[in-house]
């Protein structure tokens, strides 16, 4: 058994109870909002998956070639470089964050 405690403004407190009004199975509402975030991460992973392809696309060069080049400093720290290692790093954690959820 969970038992949260929430630290929220007033007005956001009032639309939580209206859910659990309408929503009174606890367990129902935890699996959703569950899959609400996994659905989010899942859009995020997507996401930075295309941007990581136009890099690939622009540089001619997969991301997993890129990645440990760039960490050992084989690749000069261009503003498109950093960017693309921003975006791995990215990917990384919320792959991450999902299977937590998993």
């Amino acid at each position: 058994m969970l038992n949260l405690q929430l630290h929220l403004q007033p007005e956001t407190e009032h639309r939580l109870q209206q859910i659990f009004r309408l929503m009174p199975n606890e367990e129902i509402l935890a699996q959703q909002l569950i899959a609400y975030q996994l659905a989010e991460l899942k859009k995020a992973q997507w996401n930075l998956r295309l941007d990581l392809r136009q890099f690939e696309n622009r540089y001619q060069m997969t991301t997993d070639e890129f990645y440990p080049q760039f960490q050992t400093g084989q690749l000069a720290d261009s503003e498109d470089f950093l960017v693309w290692a921003g975006l791995v790093e990215m990917l990384a954690q919320t792959e991450k964050h999902w299977r937590e959820l998993q």
